[in-house]
This record gives C-alpha cells, sequence and structure tokens, in this order.
C-alpha cells in the first residue's frame, strides 16, 4: 500500500496484483464463497439458537453461489412459511450479514428442510410437462405468477426441449412464465 499526498490531501492506494492463472483466480473465488458460506453458517447458528430450534447447517459451493442448508430440526417448516415467504426474508437477512461482513453483496442460497431443493424438482416438472403440452398442441401456455427463482427454474427446464421457448411477462408480484411453440 502506497500513500500520496497531493496538495495536502492523503490519498490510499492499494496495489493489488491479479491472479497469475485462471486456475488461482478459480480457487481466489471458491475460497471467497467458502467464507461468504461460513460467515452465514455463523449468523444462522445463532439465529437458531435464539429462536431454541435445532438444525444441521451445511456449507456447500455450487457454481458460483456459497449454498447454506439448515436440515434435522422439527420446527424448521416455521423458517420456511407459506410458499417460502419467510424463506425468502431470511435468505435476504443473511446475505445482508454477510454484505455487512465482507462489504460484498452476496448471492448466497439458503434452504431449509430441503423446501428449495424440492421446489426446484417440483417446479423442473412443471416446466417440462408444459412444454409437452405445448409441443403437442402448438398453442402457448402461461402458467401461474411465480417468483423470480420459481421462474428462472422453469426457464432451465424448457430450455432443455427442441421446439418450445419460455418468456416472462406481466409485472410483479404477478409476472409468469410463458411457454410457446418455437
Amino acid at each position: 500500500m502506497t500513500v500520496e499526498t497531493d496538495g495536502g490531501d492523503p490519498t490510499v492506494t492499494a496495489a493489488t496484483a491479479a491472479p497469475a492463472t485462471a486456475a488461482e483466480a478459480a480457487t481466489d473465488t471458491e475460497e471467497a464463497l467458502i467464507e461468504e458460506g461460513e460467515i452465514a453458517g455463523d449468523y444462522l447458528e445463532q439465529l437458531l439458537d435464539v429462536l431454541d430450534f435445532d438444525g444441521d447447517i451445511d456449507l456447500d459451493v455450487e457454481g458460483d453461489r456459497a449454498i447454506v442448508s439448515i436440515d434435522g430440526g422439527k420446527d424448521l417448516a416455521k423458517l420456511v412459511g407459506r410458499r417460502g415467504e419467510v424463506l425468502d426474508a431470511l435468505q435476504e437477512l443473511t446475505r445482508l450479514a454477510v454484505q455487512q461482513a465482507t462489504g460484498i453483496r452476496s448471492r448466497l442460497m439458503l434452504d431449509v428442510a430441503g423446501w428449495r431443493a424440492n421446489r426446484r424438482s417440483e417446479l423442473g416438472a412443471l416446466g417440462i410437462e408444459a412444454a409437452k403440452r405445448v409441443l403437442e398442441s402448438g398453442e402457448r401456455e402461461a402458467l401461474s405468477p411465480m417468483t423470480p427463482f420459481e421462474r428462472k427454474i422453469v426457464h432451465d427446464a424448457v430450455a432443455t426441449l427442441e421446439g418450445v421457448i419460455s418468456e416472462s411477462e406481466g409485472v410483479e408480484p404477478n409476472r409468469r412464465v410463458v411457454v410457446l411453440p418455437e
């Protein structure tokens, strides 16, 4: 780090070396995601203690996200809420706790009692089924309104089949996926 002065105003500049290889950059990214997961895990552990809920916290890295899951407790359904609304709020609070500790906006994904994993499977199947119906009928099909997380899963599922495409239409909170023949 160097300190430069210009007319009496101190300016601090940090010398940062870029990673020499792509492998080093990937390692740095994974280490940062592991750190995010650990911070999130500590935050969630404190929350579970305050609520007097039992649960095991598992940390993982998947792609470019830290994945934190809480499993094993009997009261965990309360942390999911109706249609995952409490889970979404808890995820946002956890992201903010990570941001406060690191100074960087987190994209971590939180799952409680396997709810997101199960929802992902359900939505993937829904997208495939809708795409097959559209392929057979040739008619567009609009699905029920969904959150951005849910729409992405459906779009990804539809994209696996040839001859159909999907789009989102509408305005939140009534934005929905529409499956169309290609």
